[in-house]
């Protein structure tokens, strides 16, 4: 009979001993995933609380639907990496868990803005773990055989994509996805949603941003690509069928990787007027209700190790993110310096501002973007698909 206590007692304290194992579903694909899943495989190594077991999911679209598939037919994962403009919808849903309590005491050195990517209603709901903004990518052989500047105003676009533009190729890259059209807004000091981040398509400056780039397709100095066509976007730079875009930083290794530039890449900050702001997107950890209290503190944990200043690093020259604490700066230097285009994207954080959080998101952006490519790709009235896609989304906000 005492043997028997033994075992027993012996098997209780392996099992109080196992780690929390805390599923996490991922979207960080190349070249993000590696260095992710060697912060985790650290992580795992260094401490016995808790094993965090990742599987990547597809991009944040991708992972999104994934979701919410699994959140219907049961199989959701403890922890899950979602963009941030899906953030509201989950929190809307009582998907996501309020972390608040898990936290404790932050470093004080995380850049300003930041952290409220994964705040809502005063409360914190993600933890943001790669944020990227815009930049303005160019042909910069081209600029120098036609002696063009880099652009600092939309009207230096519109002047450099009429010097550039030949018969085989357009100036300037026309995307009617919402996020490159999102930069293009706000770099002019206007938004997509009003103060309560409800949409606001018919907003005066939603209107002439339309207007804008409709002109530039009109004058025939901009080709225009939908999202369904993203691929071709960066293949028409790559081979010279264009010369101008704006794209997220983490595009940056991404083409670098792919296969040779045949010319000098340029990369500038993204053109504002005055007031202009550059959008902040990027992914956010999301602990999901029915996660134990155990699995919660231990995705915090994980998020804080992360944090680490060599792990920011780590990720940052990795994946062109954005580093979250001033910590890490001194262990980029050497990255600065080896190109120092890559301080251009750093170099906007002071007017980075949150791009999206409204709840209804994930429904209305498609109404937006059918009116984007209506306008840009069929020549629509702008002011008129905008009031359209205006009354569609109000009517899914008024539910």
């Amino acid at each position: 009979m005492r043997w028997l206590m033994v075992l027993l007692v012996g098997v209780g304290w392996a099992l109080a001993q196992r780690p929390v194992e805390i599923p996490f579903w991922h979207t960080a694909g190349p070249p993000g995933q590696e260095p992710l899943e060697e912060i985790i495989r650290d992580f795992n190594s260094r401490q016995r609380d808790y094993r965090i077991v990742p599987s990547f999911v597809g991009d944040y679209r991708e992972g999104g639907l994934k979701l919410l598939a699994a959140l219907r037919s049961g199989g959701a994962p403890a922890l899950f990496h979602a963009e941030i403009s899906f953030l509201g919808r989950m929190v809307q849903d009582n998907v996501a868990q309020p972390l608040d309590e898990y936290l404790g005491n932050l470093p004080g050195d995380f850049y300003p803005g930041f952290l409220e990517t994964g705040k809502l209603r005063g409360r914190t709901y993600g933890l943001p773990i790669g944020l990227s903004i815009p930049v303005f990518f160019y042909n910069a052989d081209q600029f120098a055989a036609k002696g063009l500047g880099v652009p600092r105003s939309w009207n230096d676009v519109v002047t450099a994509a009429q010097r550039l533009t030949t018969r085989a190729a357009k100036g300037y890259t026309v995307s009617s996805d919402i996020y490159s059209f999102v930069v293009m807004v706000m770099s002019r000091g206007g938004s997509i949603v009003d103060s309560q981040g409800r949409p606001d398509f018919t907003n005066p400056k939603v209107v002439e941003t339309l207007e804008f780039l409709q002109d530039m397709v009109r004058k025939n100095i901009a080709q225009s690509r939908n999202i369904a066509e993203a691929q071709f976007s960066v293949a028409d730079f790559l081979r010279t069928k264009t010369f101008m875009g704006v794209a997220p930083i983490t595009l940056w290794p991404l083409i670098e990787n792919r296969a040779p530039i045949p010319f000098r890449l340029g990369v500038a900050a993204v053109p504002r007027t005055e007031g202009g702001k550059v959008p902040l997107a990027g992914g956010t950890l999301v602990v999901l209700r029915g996660a134990s209290e155990q699995q919660a503190r231990g995705a915090v944990a994980f998020w804080r190790f992360a944090m680490e200043p060599a792990n920011i690093a780590k990720w940052v020259k990795a994946t062109y993110y954005m580093p979250m604490r001033r910590a890490a700066q001194p262990l980029l230097e050497d990255f600065y310096k080896e190109d120092p285009r890559r301080r251009v994207a750093f170099s906007q954080v002071e007017h980075a501002d949150v791009w999206l959080q409204d709840p209804e998101f994930t429904i209305w952006y498609s109404f937006l973007e059918d009116a984007l490519e209506r306008a840009l790709k069929g020549n629509a009235n702008a002011r008129q698909v905008l009031e359209e896609a205006q009354r569609r989304a109000s009517s899914v906000e008024r539910r």
